[in-house]
């Protein structure tokens, strides 16, 4: 059964526009999918990135083109330049890990509607209320917002580590356990395809 490491950003753009595809490739394939949320602006300056606000105006132009055509192509609303972004990603990361751990809810949804919250809705995905919503949306107890901080803390800085140490620099990353890695939304159609041995 093809594993799948998933290293995304709750603050990333590029993860929002991804959708829910990762997770209906994976049922199509009969893939397992280990959720990695981890801290992407660390991630950059670990691995020779830059913040989108530090780079270069004409790398800023092509991103703020870029989205709204992805976004059109993936058939879903954005806000450019939401209320709430940046933000602090920390703690819907860790609603995310506790959910992971304590499962019987829709993990994907969970995670597409964090990102749908801040690129799309306007809400601060750092506040508890908007993360007991989507936790309950996705069908878990939104309570475990209060559970596992500890815990969500130390697998959140685990994941890092573990990202650089696969070769991840962006988000969303797709690694699987053979060692192949494919970044960003626009190369699931990749992934699909060297799962079905044409690439």
């Amino acid at each position: 059964m093809p594993h799948i490491d998933y290293y995304f950003a709750t603050i990333s753009p590029f993860t929002y526009l991804a959708g829910t595809k990762l997770e209906e490739l994976a049922k199509t394939h009969g893939c397992t999918i280990t959720y990695k949320p981890l801290d992407i602006i660390t991630l950059f300056s670990r691995t020779g990135g830059t913040p989108p606000k530090d780079r270069h105006p004409s790398r800023q132009e092509y991103r703020a083109q870029d989205l709204p055509r992805q976004a059109k192509k993936a058939g879903l609303p954005l806000n450019l330049h939401p209320a709430h972004w940046p933000t602090n990603p920390a703690p819907s990361s860790y609603a995310i890990i506790a959910a992971q751990q304590a499962g019987g809810g829709d993990l994907g949804g969970l995670v597409h509607g964090i990102l749908r919250a801040c690129w799309a809705e306007e809400k601060d995905v750092a506040e508890d209320e908007v993360i007991r919503a989507c936790l309950s949306d996705a069908g878990f107890d939104p309570d475990l917002t209060n559970s596992g901080l500890l815990s969500g803390a130390e697998t959140y800085g685990r994941n890092l580590e573990e990202a650089v140490a696969a070769g991840v620099f962006g988000a969303p990353f797709y690694v699987l356990g053979t060692g192949q890695k494919f970044w960003g939304q626009d190369r699931l159609e990749d992934l699909q395809m060297h799962l079905e041995g044409k690439l």
